[in-house]
């Protein structure tokens, strides 16, 4: 029988405010909603306001399975929000309000434990932005077995040090390209390729696993020592959002499952694609329905 894999999810929770809509979302949210569609014991390690949209995201936590015991409510901050707009092409930009209830999540002796039990914990950059939620962090990270670092670049909430900083803490590593260029540069990479950049982070950290999106491109990963490519799948965008962080899940759940490094990233592609042909971050994606894509004609599963 295979072992149950336990996963937490680190970081923001909150509500995507389009012109026509509001949903659910926040990138370690996303992860964790789509790790329990996949089969992962999942728990999420967050901050909500004393609210109805706090309300709403206990409700859909455990709606999709993941376990909301360390959500944590505050009495002081609003759940978060963040505004988006989206180009013709369905590219998102962001504009996330501050302070939020997830920017001042408290390490309690749960959370601690929490960190120390799973077999992976997940966390970005973004939720580094205010002091109180990067000092839990980095004292969860230092109990955590096997930490997955996901960037989630939104300026001007980083720095060269705090970049720095996540790295050297992580096992596991993702960037999308333009993240993977702007991080090589800033630690003082003078290459110009994709994969000599990933490499110089792959030679300057401890991370053995270095995922890389390109978008409609599909993705590269470094992992035992090789690289390996999916060049992407075809599908009409309704949005982007969300997209990435399904494909991460994806990834992550398939490795775990101990599945090969071409076909996990293979799937985890196919499920990015899925998801940015859908409204919304969280579409309801059937894995039998992921695979039947990546076996459509002219693609071969490995």
């Amino acid at each position: 029988m295979n072992k149950v894999v336990k996963a937490v999810c680190y970081g923001e929770v909150l509500f995507d405010v389009f012109p026509d809509e509001e949903r659910i979302g926040g990138a370690p949210l996303n992860v964790a909603a789509r790790l329990s569609s996949l089969g992962i014991n999942t728990r999420m390690i967050s901050k909500i306001g004393a609210d109805q949209k706090g309300e709403q995201i206990i409700a859909f936590l455990k709606e999709q399975g993941v376990e909301t015991s360390n959500v944590l409510r505050d009495p002081q901050y609003s759940t978060g929000v963040v505004n988006v707009s989206l180009s013709k092409s369905g590219s998102a930009t962001y504009e996330i309000a501050y302070p939020a209830a997830w920017d001042k999540i408290e390490l309690t002796p749960k959370n601690l434990e929490a960190a120390k039990e799973c077999d992976l914990f997940i966390f970005g950059s973004l939720v580094c932005r205010d002091e109180v939620s990067r000092n839990s962090l980095f004292e969860l990270l230092e109990k955590a077995k096997y930490k997955v670092l996901d960037f989630n670049l939104r300026p001007p909430y980083y720095t060269r040090e705090l970049l720095c900083d996540l790295i050297n803490k992580a096992d596991f590593i993702k960037f999308n390209d333009d993240e993977l260029f702007e991080i090589a540069e800033i630690l003082g990479s003078s290459f110009h390729s994709l994969e000599q950049n990933l490499m110089y982070i792959a030679e300057n950290s401890s991370a053995k696993t270095i995922c890389v999106t390109k978008g409609r491109h599909g993705a590269v990963l470094y992992r035992d020592g090789k690289l390996v490519y999916n060049s992407g799948f075809k599908i009409e965008v309704k949005d982007t959002v969300g997209a990435g962080d399904s494909f991460m899940a994806g990834l992550l759940a398939k490795i775990f499952q101990g599945e090969n490094s071409q076909n996990a990233l293979d799937f985890a592609c196919a499920l990015g694609a899925l998801v940015a042909g859908e409204k919304g971050a969280n579409p309801k994606l059937d894995p039998k329905k992921v695979k039947e894509f990546i076996y459509a004609p002219g693609f071969t599963w490995r």
